[in-house]
């Protein structure tokens, strides 16, 4: 298991510098796109992810993960376009295997992707989190989606996967599903299918491959009320990619925390990977921002993310001493 660290825009360059001094090898990128290009899909070319490869290899770090598809909301929910959608989703898995990128994390939660009611929930020491209530999402009015069931969102993911994961192994690109995030079952007018544990196996069982598994992100799990190191263990080689994180709360109110402050032990959580024999990349995710810096990229404080990844690095070192028995 490798650490990672996250990067997107220019809120993440100062991130970049820090890199190295932290010893981190390991990074996670978007999918490249300027405005500038005619189609998203031309943004995924191997000349443009070879452009991104060189840009973080200057900071000492290889690219191990894609996330942040934001173009197959078509393919979600089955409306015009789904077919291009899958299509460039295809294309992107040919062009990151050319250019040496193994992962791809996706989710299956149009219009809205992750989704909080707060950002700037003061936690220990004054830092800021995001937050969540139920309460907040009543009377909330329709998208342009309209309606968007259960049932279409299974029958669309089914058919994604259908053309998507002979790609992948093709390729040998590792796909890994995002659970939903709140894991509740509507925002407005739009339902939510990966919101249990259970959700999540039958999701990836719906075509089965060891490419097709799972982001596994522990602060999702952990407001679902599942036990989170016992997740790790039932996913085992099905994990391709991990999301370090916490929470204090359910799935229906709840508040990010620093990854030493939730409801998870994060030891057994780290002892959890080791006993799986997880090689993916892990990354620290939904930090609080520090008193001092802006809030206006909500969870992704670069002081948090420093303070994450030497905590990570930590509980790491710790787990393996006591494997040895030290």
């Amino acid at each position: 298991m490798e650490i990672a660290l996250n990067f997107f825009g220019d809120h993440h360059a100062p991130l970049k510098l820090y890199a190295r001094q932290l010893g981190v090898t390991k990074a996670v990128c978007t999918v490249p796109f300027t405005t500038k290009q005619s189609s998203y899909i031309e943004s995924t070319h191997p000349l443009a992810l070879h452009a991104q490869i060189r840009e973080m290899g200057q900071y000492g770090m290889d690219i191990a993960v894609l996330e942040g598809i934001k173009f197959i909301d078509a393919a979600k929910l089955g409306t015009e376009g789904c077919e291009k959608a899958i299509d460039d989703f295809c294309t992107l898995l040919k062009n990151m295997a050319a250019v040496g990128i193994d992962t791809v994390c996706y989710n299956w939660m149009p219009v809205f992707g992750w989704f909080r009611t707060e950002a700037d929930v003061p936690v220990r020491g004054g830092a800021l989190a995001t937050a969540f209530s139920a309460d907040g999402l009543s009377n909330l009015p329709l998208t342009s989606a309209g309606k968007v069931t259960s049932e279409t969102l299974w029958k669309t993911l089914e058919y994604f996967l259908s053309r998507v994961v002979p790609v992948a192994e093709r390729y040998k690109i590792k796909l890994a599903l995002h659970p939903d995030d709140p894991p509740v079952g509507e925002i407005a007018g739009v339902q939510r299918i990966l919101t249990s544990s259970d959700a999540m196996m039958k999701a990836i069982e719906l075509v089965p491959s060891e490419y097709n598994g799972i982001a596994f992100c522990q602060g999702t799990f952990a407001t679902m009320g599942c036990d989170v190191p016992g997740e790790i263990r039932r996913f085992a080689d099905r994990i391709h990619f991990a999301h370090f994180r916490d929470v204090r709360g359910t799935a229906d109110t709840f508040v990010e925390t620093f990854a030493d402050d939730g409801m998870t032990d994060m030891v057994e959580v780290i002892a959890s990977y080791y006993d799986i024999g997880y090689k993916g990349v892990i990354r620290p995710d939904h930090t609080p921002t520090f008193i001092g810096e802006r809030n206006d990229n909500p969870g992704y404080g670069i002081l948090g993310n420093l303070y994450a990844v030497g905590y990570l690095r930590g509980l790491m070192q710790a787990v393996e001493a006591r494997s040895k028995g030290i």
